[in-house]
């Protein structure tokens, strides 16, 4: 098909339109931020360089040909956080992630983690909360949590609620950061987690509850953040945090999650 002075087939129909989903994807993730604007921009700039190339304008095409080296490059820093949550999302839509064959030969822990040590972590929670002394506790899904174990110390315990008490109590030297549970064993106390700081994140949300968040984004795992101010207990999953959750229903919500194949955190 010919349009105009251009020749048009199905293959360029098709990666116009996947490459408008893509951009679109792109633009969806840096909405609402400064990084919008720059997008925005470069991308206007390439549309341009498009043209003055088909135009035939050689001096202008290699000036604007030089630029887009070196913006793709300028791109990669400015949009580095961007980037991240893009491939964080990719990775947790994968096969492995939801395929049941491979669940089923590689096995779940989370089964005697939740036999074993879920009313120990909840009972925990509940003195925490009422002590208003503030916590991070992480419990692992199914990502490898390992980087993040290594930045606090090692303990390798067994979890238990007096353990987990004196261990947010703020005498303790280690009730600073988070604790880490994988596979039924704490593993770590004093972790240093990552922040989230996206757009979305409110600003009247502590230095706790960004790391929880920022966290439940960047892996699979649940966290419990306890407000030392207001001794509310909360969970974040996927990088959303649900606020305020009552007693009755906490430990119910993490074992659901823990046994779901799904990511998200049931309602």
């Amino acid at each position: 098909m010919r349009v105009g002075f251009l020749n048009i087939n199905w293959a360029d129909i098709l990666d116009v339109f996947l490459v408008s989903i893509l951009l679109y994807q792109v633009y969806t993730l840096v909405r609402g931020s400064i990084a919008s604007r720059v997008f925005l921009g470069y991308l206007f700039v390439y549309v341009f360089y498009l043209v003055v190339k088909g135009l035939g304008l050689g001096l202008l095409t290699a000036i604007l040909q030089y630029f887009m080296g070196v913006g793709a490059v300028a791109l990669i820093v400015i949009f580095q956080q961007e980037i991240r949550r893009f491939l964080l999302i990719i990775g947790k839509s994968t096969i492995y992630t939801n395929n049941g064959f491979l669940k089923k030969i590689i096995g779940s822990s989370m089964l005697d983690f939740k036999v074993k040590n879920l009313k120990e972590v909840i009972d925990a929670s509940k003195t925490i909360a009422a002590n208003f002394t503030g916590a991070l506790i992480v419990l692992n899904k199914r990502d490898d949590l390992g980087k993040y174990v290594e930045t606090g110390e090692m303990l390798d315990a067994r979890v238990s609620k007096p353990l987990l008490v004196s261990l947010f109590n703020q005498y303790s030297e280690l009730h600073d950061g988070a604790v880490i549970i994988v596979d039924g064993v704490l593993k770590a106390a004093r972790c240093v987690l990552p922040v989230a700081d996206g757009v979305d994140v409110p600003s009247s949300l502590g230095f706790r509850h960004r790391a929880a968040m920022g966290m439940s984004e960047a892996t699979d795992a649940i966290v419990i953040v306890i407000s030392e101010q207001t001794g509310k207990i909360s969970l974040a999953v996927e990088g959303e945090l649900h606020s305020n959750i009552p007693y009755n229903e906490l430990e119910s919500r993490i074992e659901e999650y823990l046994a779901s194949d799904v990511q998200r955190m049931p309602k």
